[in-house]
């Protein structure tokens, strides 16, 4: 596209909506004597916001804007998710009445940096309605000329990689909200295909692992220093190379084989059990460790499969003591483990059984699915929550690839983890996952680091999926919430997967960045598995291929 052609066209003072993928305001005029958030910085009034009738911004800049001014404006004027909102509030102005709410304003005010206010009554009136005289003089500014902001947003969007190109569209500010805001292409745009999901849910854990791998046994503070201060946000080099997946990700793959095969088997024999034939599909990911089990369990290795023969897997990638000898020491498939433990190694591999149980149809059959999840998960975790964190990490899969809301999601696996005895430790860390993400954006003055160092360090099973709960809520993207997941103490590349399961199956394939996508080890398989676990109830399994793909035992 040539330069021309990338220039607004508009009037230079007229008012219009500046947007692109993520965010949407419309610049103009602001009523300055009614209630407004504003921008300020020392003495000056930056910006003024105010709600429009859809409950989105209209925005009036008055004075130059820098990097953190803009930062506010564009992230106020995110473009509402389909079924979260803003942040989880109901549009744009009551997220905005939030921020400006945050005790970090007044630390930002105090360090000299740009800072949000709330004016109820008008700039420079209090809330008991006396007078500010030095903010009450602002009130006459007169609007930036909106070329220059557009062109200030759009020299900022240039370091923003992911915020794709900026448009404007003019707008008679008299007019609706509702036609001014018709036809928009910053609409939302994370509808999502449930195969979509399917591959964003795989896809989306095995990112999340190979971004934690290189900084899963590095504290925050290790990481920071080698980082720098937001973080590890792109792969380092883990196991000889980047984007390398851990064993988070091939459990995770032999789950859903296990689920495949054992489908398979009932159709062709007419029985199946679904934890035993999973059982046995562990202990072939037990000997791409170079281990077998002590008794006496066949491997079927005359018909290994497809998986089996992906010699990728065949790699040591610090696989958990539990597990190991959980496996190790299995007497008869699908017997839960004999063991104490509620390490996160159940709930980091079970996501594949809430995208199994989609395709079965089981989306009014929930409990089953938590069932299947718990079970899978005890092969090799004994304690109660080692079983039930997988239980209701599956319900979580089903119920988003089926396009419920996250919080909604959560309500749904809550409910059944009740039923549970022994649930009170997972419940407690579901809820306080929820309760840290409602009370974010300052009002509890706690960090994003600080509220996940509450949450635990992710090694057990409570911790990694709290952890991974409050980063999917509080994300504004897949990428943030990745992100937030792997940068903490404790096992970045757990709570980066299942985070990365979660926000897949939330917001699709489309939402992961090519560039974690395109290094990233074993993908095609990884989509192929997305396929089959979406595409198998339409298989003719009389076909000698499906047999050979996915044995049935």
């Amino acid at each position: 596209m040539s330069n021309t052609e990338n220039k607004p066209m508009f009037e230079p003072s007229g008012a219009g909506v500046v947007s692109c993928d993520q965010w949407w305001m419309e610049v103009g005029s602001v009523d300055l004597d009614g209630e407004v958030v504003t921008i300020q910085k020392g003495n000056d009034l930056l910006a003024a916001l105010s709600p429009r009738d859809d409950g989105r911004l209209r925005v009036a800049v008055f004075h130059s804007l820098d990097s953190k001014s803009i930062d506010y404006l564009t992230e106020l004027s995110r473009v509402p998710h389909p079924e979260h909102g803003v942040c989880m509030r109901a549009n744009n102005w009551e997220y905005a009445l939030d921020c400006s709410a945050g005790s970090g304003n007044a630390y930002a005010a105090d360090r000299g940096e740009a800072y949000l206010s709330y004016w109820q009554h008008g700039v420079g009136i209090s809330w008991d309605g006396s007078e500010l005289p030095d903010w009450r003089m602002h009130k006459d500014l007169p609007p930036r000329l909106a070329s220059e902001v557009v062109a200030e947003l759009m020299s900022y969007s240039k370091l923003d990689s992911d915020a794709g190109p900026i448009a404007f569209s003019p707008v008679d500010q008299t007019e609706t909200a509702s036609s001014a805001f018709s036809g928009q292409a910053s609409a939302p745009t994370l509808q999502r295909t449930a195969q979509e999901s399917f591959h964003g849910c795989l896809l989306g854990g095995a990112v999340g692992d190979a971004l934690g791998a290189s900084v899963e046994f590095m504290s925050h503070r290790e990481i920071l220093k080698r980082f720098g201060p937001e973080g590890i946000s792109e792969y380092a080099p883990a196991y000889g190379g980047l984007g390398k997946i851990t064993d988070d990700t091939q459990m995770t793959l032999f789950t859903a084989e296990g689920l495949l095969r054992a489908w398979v088997r009932e159709c062709l024999k007419g029985i199946t059990t679904y934890s035993g034939v999973t059982a046995h599909a562990y202990l072939r990911w037990l000997q791409t460790q170079g281990e077998r089990p002590r008794n006496d369990i066949m491997f079927g290795d005359e018909e290994p499969g497809w998986l089996f023969q992906q010699k990728e897997l065949h790699s040591r990638r610090a696989p958990g003591n539990t597990c190991l000898a959980a496996l190790r020491s299995m007497s008869a498939l699908g017997d839960p483990a004999k063991n104490d433990s509620k390490g996160c190694g159940g709930v980091m591999r079970v996501a594949p059984v809430g995208l199994f149980g989609w395709s079965l149809g089981m989306q009014e059959k929930p409990d089953e699915v938590f069932k299947l999840g718990t079970e899978l998960a005890a092969l090799t975790h004994g304690h109660p929550t080692g079983g039930l964190t997988g239980g209701v990490l599956a319900v979580l899969i089903l119920s988003l690839v089926e396009g419920a809301s996250l919080p909604d999601a959560l309500t749904k696996a809550k409910g059944l983890l009740l039923r549970e005895a022994q649930h009170q430790e997972t419940l407690r860390a579901i809820e306080a996952a929820e309760a840290l993400a409602l009370s974010y954006q300052g009002d509890t003055g706690l960090s994003h680091a600080e509220a996940i160092a509450q949450l635990g360090q992710g090694w057990i099973a409570e911790e990694a999926l709290a952890i991974s709960i409050y980063c999917a809520l509080v994300a504004r993207d897949f990428r943030q919430g990745v992100i937030l997941a792997v940068n903490h103490d404790g096992d970045s590349d757990s709570t980066g997967s299942i985070t990365g399961n979660i926000l897949g199956a939330l917001h699709g394939v489309q939402a992961i960045p090519e560039v974690w996508l395109e290094p990233l080890e074993l993908r095609h398989v990884i989509a192929e598995m997305a396929d089959d676990l979406y595409a198998f109830k339409s298989w003719d399994v009389e076909d000698d291929r499906v047999w050979e793909k996915y044995p049935g035992y």
